[in-house]
């Protein structure tokens, strides 16, 4: 390949109205825009919607002469990207793509007209540059999973194991050193977090065993492990995290729970952090919570039309109990924070119980269940009642006091919200009958239950059909009957983008149950077996495993991640519909 040609400068908003993509008008109202925002004239024109950024990047693409590249489906070389250092590539929004043969570097930029980006780059790498043109958020992503902080997180590792071994030196002294910013404990933690918040972890596991250190970080409910052989340095990892989160670093064997507020990436994530006493040492397992993101919608969570229908109305009530149920990491408290920001008015008092309070809400009282002083879900719950709410959200009926004083008030005009660890909707009613709870009183009280799990979605970017095993296809002719001819399934091949699992992100599946008078009538009689029949028979009743199956029928998600969500292939055949035209509507 020859030279490459000289970086031409092009006045975007001129090209974009003579090829008749916005008007003059429309450019003088964005250029006014720019001049008081100060952001790039491109950014402000497609986020007016005067113009789509497709659009823009491919006339750039043309007018230029280089290539527009989809990095959702490209394939990065973990050496290439190294030439560009990650502080210079989040400055100039770029990311080095490929090595050319000539010695040239290709550069992927979100801002192909930026000349002075251009040229700093190209005195970073010392050598010819040539441009692609890539969309800005698809940029930001890429940036966030390619420079992964695990050689760094490594290097710093050896570097606590080698101070810990030169000299005598003082645990307490290093974890609580006046001059923490150059620690290497510290070091170790800022990169630990760093890489955890990049790639989207929910929970960090720091775990010494017999001879290694393991490093685990849950990304979308799985987790992925970085083992290291400086098990020496776990002891100051834990002590360092307990100061952190006010805890007692003398006391190792009891476990112990904390939290704590750290900055990374100019994003406020709240730390839960829980310790606990292990053979080989302490183990601690930290929560991820992004304050400073926004609040999901309920429309956003992947609820069915008419479950969301059905969910609105309830929580619209005036009173009535209404229960998210789930096992642990199900997205139960995401479901509740987001019925709470729909229901969140000036006319309405709100108060929370909550252990702990994982989001911080305008406007709503929240209170921290404090077991030690007294201040149980019982008793805070009694108090609240006392401070004339609207509504009231309880963290979890963990008990039968907490349960009846929730259903009475359900009774009496408040609106309850609250979780339950259940499998599923119907055994939600069990679970309450169970812990004490008489039957007419459940049966007055509740209105609903939105039992919930989560499935990994497919990777868009390494997303390919998949032609079902023989043992699959004998599993999905026994659900589909004659339409399973009509079914297309998807599977991801893996790519640096979903860290080669072939899945990024996960979704909800949902089972929601609206009581009836049958239904109410069976709970009175404690009927339990009655009360399941008519469950599953009830009006618009649909099981986690028909829900998953629509996902991986649209191409959302894996048949693999429904016979994980459902438990046993016999679960999907039992519960999954038998009408063929409803199976047609959603095979094809």
């Amino acid at each position: 390949m020859g030279e490459p040609a000289p970086k031409k400068k092009i006045r975007l908003g001129d090209l974009l109205v003579e090829h008749g993509l916005i008007t003059q008008d429309q450019l003088m109202q964005a250029l006014a825009e720019q001049k008081s925002s100060g952001h790039k004239l491109g950014r402000v024109l497609i986020e007016k919607g005067y113009v789509k950024e497709d659009k823009v990047l491919e006339l750039v693409s043309r007018q230029l002469q280089i290539p527009y590249i989809d990095l959702k489906r490209y394939q990065f070389e973990p050496e290439t990207i190294k030439l560009i250092p990650e502080m210079v590539s989040r400055r100039y929004r770029a990311i080095a793509l490929k090595a050319m043969p000539d010695g040239a570097l290709l550069v992927g930029m979100a801002d192909a007209t930026d000349i002075f980006g251009f040229d700093e780059i190209a005195k970073v790498v010392k050598r010819p540059i040539l441009q692609a043109v890539v969309k800005e958020a698809d940029l930001i992503e890429a940036i966030d999973m390619v420079y992964r902080r695990q050689s760094q997180i490594s290097n710093l590792a050896e570097e606590l194991h080698s101070e810990l071994s030169a000299t005598d030196i003082d645990l307490a002294q290093l974890v609580q050193s006046e001059d923490v910013t150059n620690a290497p404990v510290v070091k170790l933690l800022q990169s630990i977090f760093e890489d955890a918040v990049q790639i989207g972890a929910s929970d960090i596991h720091i775990e010494p065993d017999d001879q290694v250190l393991r490093i685990r970080q849950r990304i979308d409910g799985v987790l992925q492990e970085q083992v290291m052989k400086e098990k020496r340095i776990a002891p100051a990892l834990v002590s360092r995290l307990k100061l952190m989160a006010g805890l007692n670093i003398s006391e190792r064997r009891v476990p112990q729970d904390g939290r704590f507020n750290i900055r990374v990436h100019n994003r406020s994530i709240d730390v839960r952090v829980s310790t606990m006493p292990i053979q080989a040492g302490e183990s601690v397992v930290m929560r991820l919570l992004d304050q400073s993101g926004n609040m999901l919608r309920l429309d956003h969570l992947g609820m069915s039309q008419h479950i969301l229908q059905r969910f609105r109305a309830n929580i619209l009530r005036p009173f009535g109990m209404v229960l998210v149920t789930g096992p642990t990491g199900s997205g139960k408290t995401t479901t509740l924070y987001s019925a709470l920001s729909e229901l969140n008015e000036a006319s309405k008092k709100i108060i929370t119980v909550e252990d702990p309070v994982e989001y911080r809400l305008p406007r709503i009282n929240q209170v921290q269940v404090n077991p030690r002083i007294g201040l149980s879900f019982a008793s805070v719950l009694r108090a609240a009642l006392r401070q004339d709410p609207d509504i009231v959200l309880v963290g979890e009926m963990r008990d039968q006091e907490t349960a009846e004083i929730g259903l009475r008030a359900a009774m009496t005009g408040h609106l309850v919200l609250s979780t339950l660890h259940t499998n599923d909707s119907i055994s939600t009613v069990h679970r309450l009958l169970d812990m004490g709870a008489e039957g007419y009183l459940v049966a007055s009280a509740l209105r609903a239950v939105v039992a919930q799990r989560l499935v990994r979605k497919i990777c868009d970017s390494c997303k390919v059909p998949h032609q079902p095993d023989a043992q699959e296809l004998a599993m999905i002719s026994g659900l589909l009957g004659s339409q399973h001819k009509h079914a297309k399934f998807h599977r991801g091949d893996g790519c640096t983008h979903c860290n080669n699992t072939g899945y990024h992100g996960r979704i909800g599946v949902f089972e929601f149950l609206e009581l009836d008078e049958d239904l109410a009538d069976a709970l009175r009689r404690e009927d339990a077996s009655a009360f399941a029949r008519l469950a599953r028979q009830s009006r618009g009743y649909r099981s986690f495993a028909q829900h998953a199956l629509d996902y991986a029928l649209q191409g959302i998600t894996t048949f693999e991640e429904v016979i994980r969500v459902a438990g046993t292939i016999e679960e999907v055949q039992d519960e999954y519909m038998t009408d063929d035209d409803d199976l047609a509507a959603v095979a094809n």
